[in-house]
């Protein structure tokens, strides 16, 4: 009756046969240690931030997007830091800084064949044309040079490819597609105003969604590079160049047609 009674507990060894049929007691592999409560409450103010940060930037304070980027940027690397976060965990090791920004560099450059093969082409080179041509030709270059790669991808590459993934945890994949997930999610405001092009061809709802899953993707391949340079500088190269040179082409078709 005495061991009837005892509440069932959990085996804290495991048996293990041996070759001469003698069995000895091992302990189980540990179980996996519980994210400390402040790198989830880092990860829900993160999150809260970059949903507070996309209203203001394209709904709020459209004008303020530089500043506003720049200061959330400053932000949101406090909190990581605060939460324990090295620079390394960051992707911003300096012992990987030379790798990563030859890597990028070759990142770069294939963006740039594949952007130049697309305008050679007649049938893709119309894909480029979004109405730029009333644009100066100042303000095009301030937009490639300075908002792009300072008020968008340093912000968006810190938070979805550096703070993020480091918050979440649990492997590379869990940490990929949920910070590439959140990612596709941040370019819901700014996909509703696609061009008309787009628009015209998937419908309002089509463009929204083609969107967030475009760029799901998209931050799938930037994990995919940052993990392969080891640097966080590696995908803002790519992404700096993805989105600078196509603004660059889309004005100078513009010009041409």
């Amino acid at each position: 009756m005495g061991d009837a009674s005892r509440p069932l507990t959990r085996q804290s060894h495991m048996v293990v046969p041996h070759h001469g049929g003698v069995t000895t007691l091992t302990p189980p592999p540990p179980a996996r240690a519980a994210r400390p409560m402040r790198v989830r409450l880092a990860l829900f103010a993160a999150v809260t931030l970059l949903a507070v940060s996309n209203v203001v930037s394209n709904r709020v304070w459209p004008q303020g997007y530089l500043v506003w980027n720049l200061g959330m940027t400053a932000v949101l690397l406090a909190v990581a830091r605060s939460a324990g976060l090295t620079w390394e965990d960051l992707g911003l090791h300096s012992r990987r800084l030379r790798r990563g920004l030859t890597i990028g560099v070759l990142a770069a450059a294939a963006v740039a064949a594949v952007y130049a093969a697309a305008v050679a082409v007649p049938a893709t080179r119309a894909a480029f044309v979004d109405g730029r041509d009333a644009v100066p030709l100042a303000a095009v270059l301030f937009v490639a040079l300075v908002r792009i790669p300072l008020g968008t991808v340093v912000l968006e590459e810190l938070a979805f490819r550096g703070i993020l993934p480091a918050l979440v945890g649990g492997g590379w994949w869990r940490a990929t597609l949920v910070s590439s997930g959140l990612f596709g999610l941040w370019h819901v405001l700014p996909s509703m105003g696609s061009s008309p092009a787009v628009s015209g061809a998937l419908g309002a709802a089509g463009a929204v969604v083609g969107t967030v899953l475009f760029t799901t993707g998209a931050g799938v391949v930037f994990r995919a590079w940052q993990r392969w340079s080891g640097h966080l500088v590696t995908p803002m190269l790519l992404h700096a160049a993805t989105n600078s040179l196509g603004v660059l082409i889309a004005w100078w078709v513009a010009q041409k047609m």
